[in-house]
């Protein structure tokens, strides 16, 4: 049987055990046997923690993976058959300051949309490029799959700067899928949505239940409020029952920050002022996590890691990558290219939606034109997409400027300054494209 070598670049993250949960139950089909847990020297205590408990797992269920843990890139890399990336650069120091900086000017603070997607970014996109100038030196026939947030913008960096083969992913759609089965008293596999946006930012337009058409019924259910979808790490404000019915799509709820801006701006402020900001209350779940992951006599997935979000993201890597080694052929939504499956965005862009998953990756279902109500907002965010990507390789003030002015969330250019700003300076040790112009 061929060897099967798979890495995690941020093998110290606390959703490693969700990965390695997934890799276990589907050991039949994807016969992992070695599997490097990559991180950093900063990372190298949580990645002891995470790895050990991995050990455990794989161990605990009996099967011959071998689980290596490495702080050196290049040995992890090497003849790699998968490589998939976790990593958050500046940890959640970063992200707490993504998300309070544009709270003060009363502009959304938020880990992948607005501003905070924008300057995540900036930090991420310069790391995933080296790491495929690595994986093109050391693996070149490797997938890249993507979990590292922004998800769709930073695909759209790989595919226009790299030739490493590479396909997005993010838990949202699954989220969804997971939700209507719930519905329905169904299984998730015998729920079929058509996915039609960015990550992040997608709509379901019609949905199946065993084949039967149950779109009108279910959007009917979205209105009177007997249906849902609140992730867990969004607000749970819900949109008014006239406006369900004037949408008549299914929007993922991060949708709430662009047709609730101002509720949700408020919502996210008092939270700050409370509890704390999202990164600040995951770093106190991800500290629990940790306490539990240092249990010796632990040697599974803990419940309490569903409460750090991301529900379902090892169903979607693991999937997915099941698909692709086994050349199965199967329906997935992931950020992957246009290609044609919409002439409402330019071919070369990168968007979320239903694609076949083979051996040569992932093939988009065409779904035609966007629905005029959702066109402009698509529209206009991937053009701030594809400038975030252009700010984030060249390092150019302007066009990190006009990527913000034009996000839909920062209603001035002066704000979008000032935010700019702000940002450049609390994170100068993690953006040397910046420096270099100055």
């Amino acid at each position: 049987m061929k060897k099967l070598k798979i890495v995690t670049i941020g093998g110290g993250s606390s959703y490693t055990p969700e990965l390695i949960d997934g890799f276990i139950k589907r050991y039949d089909e994807l016969p992992v046997t070695d599997y490097y847990l990559l991180d950093i020297e900063e990372g190298k205590e949580k990645l002891e923690i995470v790895g050990k408990l991995a050990q455990r797992m794989v161990k605990e269920a009996g099967i011959p993976m071998n689980i290596h843990l490495s702080l050196d890139r290049a040995e992890a890399l090497k003849d790699a058959d998968f490589v998939t990336t976790q990593l958050r650069v500046g940890f959640l120091d970063a992200r707490i300051n993504d998300e309070k900086i544009p709270l003060k000017y009363g502009v959304l603070g938020q880990e992948t949309t607005g501003p905070g997607g924008f300057m995540k970014a900036q930090r991420t996109i310069p790391v995933l490029l080296d790491i495929c100038r690595d994986m093109e030196k050391y693996c070149p026939d490797a997938w890249l799959i993507n979990f590292t947030n922004p998800a769709g913008i930073v695909t759209e960096a790989i595919t226009r700067h790299s030739n490493i083969k590479s396909i997005g992913i993010c838990s949202g759609a699954n989220s969804m899928l997971m939700d209507i089965a719930k519905a329905y008293e169904v299984e998730k596999k015998d729920v079929y949505a058509r996915i039609m946006g960015l990550n992040h930012l997608i709509f379901a337009d019609q949905i199946f239940i065993k084949g039967e058409d149950y779109t009108d019924d279910f959007m009917a259910k979205l209105a009177q409020g007997s249906a849902s979808n609140s992730l867990k790490n969004i607000p749970d404000i819900g949109f008014s029952s006239r406006f369900a019915k004037a949408l008549h799509m299914y929007p993922i709820s991060y949708l709430k920050y662009f047709f609730l801006t101002r509720e949700m701006v408020e919502a996210a402020q008092i939270d700050a002022s409370t509890k704390g900001t999202r990164g600040e209350q995951t770093r106190e779940i991800e500290h629990r996590l940790f306490e539990l992951y240092q249990d010796e006599h632990l040697s599974h997935k803990p419940k309490e890691l569903e409460k750090r979000g991301g529900a379902w993201y090892s169903d979607t890597a693991c999937s997915i990558i099941s698909s692709i080694f086994n050349d199965k052929k199967e329906i997935h939504v992931v950020n992957t290219v246009n290609n044609g499956a919409t002439p409402d965005l330019p071919d070369h862009v990168t968007l979320e939606t239903n694609a076949v998953i083979d051996r040569n990756g992932a093939h988009p279902l065409a779904y035609g034109r966007l629905p005029v109500k959702i066109r402009g907002l698509i529209q206009s965010v991937k053009a701030y997409e594809e400038l975030t990507v252009e700010a984030a390789v060249t390092g150019d003030y302007s066009t990190a400027l006009m990527a913000l002015t034009i996000n839909p969330l920062v209603p001035s250019a002066t704000l979008a300054e000032k935010i700019l700003d702000e940002y450049l300076e609390v994170n100068q040790r993690y953006l040397p494209q910046y420096h270099s112009k100055s």
